[in-house]
């Protein structure tokens, strides 16, 4: 899996760099992601928290449909951009429609807005290092059991690569997943070192 690193908007410094980052979640995804393409091909994907969308492209050449989302407008931005300028660098017959939206986690009427615009949903989420703050976290919960549910039991699953920073956050997303009637499960061998944190991928799919 490639895209062209060169025609990647880079970021400037504002008030919330969150979004404008791109953080070790992400190389820990797209490693995993690299070498497990066949879940890729064909599918619809979202990513929450897309970022810059550096994982969304990755994932292009694979997918059929891809939404990449995040909710700060400055860095939806520099996601469209990118979306243009990649998608201008390669063969677009040869890439999935890649699209970008604003998406605050728990807002109804934004993921409903979403779910009307494709309304075969999804049958992949991405989210790659994208719980660090406490009170997001039921609110990403929310919002994935929603795309989860518009699928069904079974048709889609959450692929979330956590980086472990506090013992409070590691057991608060577990406790959040259960709470949502949901499964998670370690995937074996992505245990690993990213920089000097320690990372995981989870899948996570309704009970």
């Amino acid at each position: 899996m490639h895209f062209r690193s060169d025609a990647v908007v880079t970021p400037k410094a504002d008030f919330d760099l969150t979004g404008q980052l791109v953080w070790p979640g992400a190389m820990l995804l797209n490693d995993y992601l690299s070498k497990n393409a066949e879940m890729l091909q064909g599918c619809s994907m979202i990513e929450l928290g897309s970022g810059v969308g550096i994982t969304g492209m990755l994932c292009s050449r694979f997918c059929r449909q891809i939404l990449l989302t995040d909710h700060n407008e400055e860095v939806l931005k520099i996601l469209r951009r990118n979306i243009e300028l990649n998608v201008s660098s390669e063969n677009p017959s040869c890439c999935a429609a890649l699209e970008a939206e604003k998406l605050e986690w728990g807002n109804s009427d934004q993921i409903n807005r979403i779910l009307h615009k494709y309304p075969g949903g999804f049958e992949l989420i991405l989210g790659a290092d994208i719980c660090f703050q406490q009170s997001s976290v039921p609110l990403l919960f929310d919002t994935v059991e929603q795309l989860l549910k518009n699928r069904g039991l079974g048709h889609c699953k959450f692929i979330l690569a956590y980086v472990s920073r506090a013992k409070m956050m590691d057991l608060m997303v577990i406790l959040e997943a259960t709470r949502h009637g949901m499964l998670i499960n370690e995937v074996a061998g992505t245990r690993s070192m990213v920089g000097n944190l320690e990372g995981v991928i989870f899948e996570i799919t309704l009970c």
